[in-house]
């Protein structure tokens, strides 16, 4: 195997594992607040304390990736949240919970990054952007195989046996830190940076060095931020929307579930396509725009095949551009900040779109589903609006891929 098949293999493996990690709460949410006694309130506060792990996760491992190397630090993260998730099973009560899942958030929100870092300085600016759809399926992977070991585990096992299977990540951190070199792009800028003798500036500041940079920085933080808002509004409550709209069962909604995520690996894999072909400009243009007028479409709905379909299609616009991201952000900023950038830009949309959810639930118990889909439609016109603002040489020479 290549070196470009190695970034991939690695990175597609660690975010399966994040992705697996992350969503062992939602299948084991039920049996934990039963053990300790919480109301809903207090175990949605796991997610959150999660989500604010993964922002101070992202930003720190990103620095320490650009400072002292890609492979070294993404074996760490991918040790953390092993390490997180494991002591989550042993955990006595839930302030112990709140604790352990801060920990996995710090290895989650490290790890995402890094591994688009190395996919990014591994591959060709013209085949970025189907490498980094390949990594980004990965987190559906992960939602797939923590659905079927829940589904074996906590019948039988309970839910703390699920979190001891956090301890997998540590031999595949091993198995990562044997067999892949660090980044050569990274390398090289290593030896320029001995080279020139430049004092090495504040990694996280660099990000907002200019008015040109910091306008990008936070538009793209906006992109981010409607990305998993739209995300974690639609998966969250369109069942729950659905039920009650269309009359769809438990079953139902769980086909629905499989339908949506089916079509959302589709899009990943060919907005990949679309974006070595078309550049990133058009290919989010058409998929935000496209991303709008599903969602408000889809509140009109009616009958089995349409809500299915209709998922389907919302799924594949909407998460499609999941997978454009690690290329977007990578090619916006050098070799000594692209982990920061990639990290601290998609760990603040991660934690401030967490929110998203409350946001819909508040529309949805004072107006409608056809009012909270106008929301989320909404979202994706500002994401369209902050991707037109991008421009090349926004930051630095290293813009290629905006066009």
């Amino acid at each position: 195997m290549d070196y470009r098949k190695k970034t991939v293999v690695a990175s597609v493996a660690g975010l399966t594992l994040e992705g697996m990690d992350i969503m062992f709460i939602s299948f084991a949410m039920t049996m934990i607040i039963a053990e300790f006694h919480i109301d809903l309130a207090t175990g949605g506060l796991i997610s959150s304390i999660t989500n604010i792990g993964m922002l101070i996760g992202g930003i720190l491992f990103g620095v320490l990736a650009d400072k002292y190397g890609r492979v070294k630090v993404f074996t760490y993260t991918v040790l953390l949240f092993a390490v997180g998730t494991a002591l989550t099973g042993l955990a006595t009560n839930i302030e112990q919970v709140y604790l352990f899942r801060f920990i996995a958030g710090l290895g989650a929100g490290g790890e995402y990054g890094i591994g688009m870092a190395l996919v990014a300085e591994a591959w060709p600016k013209n085949k970025q952007g189907r490498a980094s759809s390949y990594v980004s399926v990965g987190a559906q992977y992960g939602v797939i195989l923590a659905a079927l070991l829940s589904a074996v585990i906590l019948p039988t096992l309970g839910w703390r046996a699920l979190f001891f299977v956090g301890v997998v990540p540590v031999i595949f951190a091993f198995i990562v830190r044997k067999n892949l070199d660090e980044s050569p792009e990274w390398l090289e800028a290593q030896k320029l940076k001995k080279v020139s003798n430049k004092r090495e500036k504040n990694k996280l500041g660099q990000l907002f060095n200019s008015s040109k940079t910091t306008f990008t920085t936070i538009a793209l933080m906006i992109m981010a931020t409607v990305q998993i808002a739209g995300y974690n509004g639609l998966m969250i409550w369109l069942p729950s929307m659905l039920q009650q709209s269309q009359g769809l069962s438990v079953s139902g909604s769980a086909l629905w579930t499989i339908s949506t995520a089916v079509g959302m690996i589709i899009g990943m894999l060919t907005f990949g396509q679309f974006l070595d072909r078309f550049g990133t400009k058009r290919a989010f243009g058409i998929f935000l725009l496209a991303s709008a007028c599903a969602v408000f479409i889809y509140a009109y709905a009616t009958g089995s095949a349409g809500v299915l379909i209709g998922g389907a299609i919302v799924g594949f616009f909407s998460n499609g551009m999941f997978a454009g991201y690690g290329a977007l952000i990578g090619g916006l900023y050098p070799t000594e900040i692209r982990s920061t950038a990639t990290n601290t830009i998609f760990n603040f949309g991660r934690a401030v779109g967490g929110f998203s959810p409350i946001l819909v639930g508040y529309i949805l118990q004072n107006y409608d589903m056809k009012m909270a889909m106008l929301y989320l439609a909404g979202l994706y016109i500002i994401s369209f609006v902050m991707m037109l603002t991008l421009k090349k040489g926004s930051t630095t020479p290293a813009t290629q891929l905006v066009n």
